[in-house]
């Protein structure tokens, strides 16, 4: 590891830690030419999850972008943002344990809606309208009539 006050590469790690819930690792260093100590944090990496969209595009996985869409269809819904926090991460866990980093827009709406059944209807109701498009009346009555 390059020294920040010298630059020299040989340090040795004199404490290792976890920290950040497990997610890091936190090491204190020496360096062995200016005796100078300095922090290092090593953190796993995660390749990305990319989303294949219904036109062929492509684009990476964003909590962020899925939270926003689930905020609207819960807009003035008695659900807490953790439950959504909760959603979201039990989604992107089930992606993550899918054989292939890529996934189908169609596959990540489902098991969207699939977890937002069992939280509230309405929401369900109005992320569903958005995702699968409805263009008429119809296709409403049959989201409804199937819940």
């Amino acid at each position: 590891m390059l020294c920040p006050k010298c630059g020299s590469l040989k340090s040795r790690v004199i404490d290792s830690r976890p920290s950040d819930d497990g997610r890091q690792i936190r090491r204190r260093r020496h360096c062995e030419s200016c005796n100078g100590r300095f922090t290092t944090y090593e953190t796993y990496r995660e390749s990305p999850l990319i989303v294949i969209k219904k036109d062929k595009s492509s684009e990476q996985f964003d909590r962020n972008k899925l939270l926003r869409g689930l905020l609207r269809a819960t807009v003035k819904r008695d659900v807490p943002a953790a439950t959504l926090n909760e959603l979201i991460s039990d989604v992107e866990t089930e992606l993550r344990a899918l054989p292939k980093p890529n996934v189908h827009s169609t596959v990540l709406g489902e098991m969207v809606l699939e977890r937002l059944r069992t939280i509230d209807d309405v929401a369900y109701i109005r992320f569903a309208s958005v995702y699968r498009d409805f263009q008429d009346v119809d296709e409403f009555q049959g989201a409804l009539g199937k819940m």
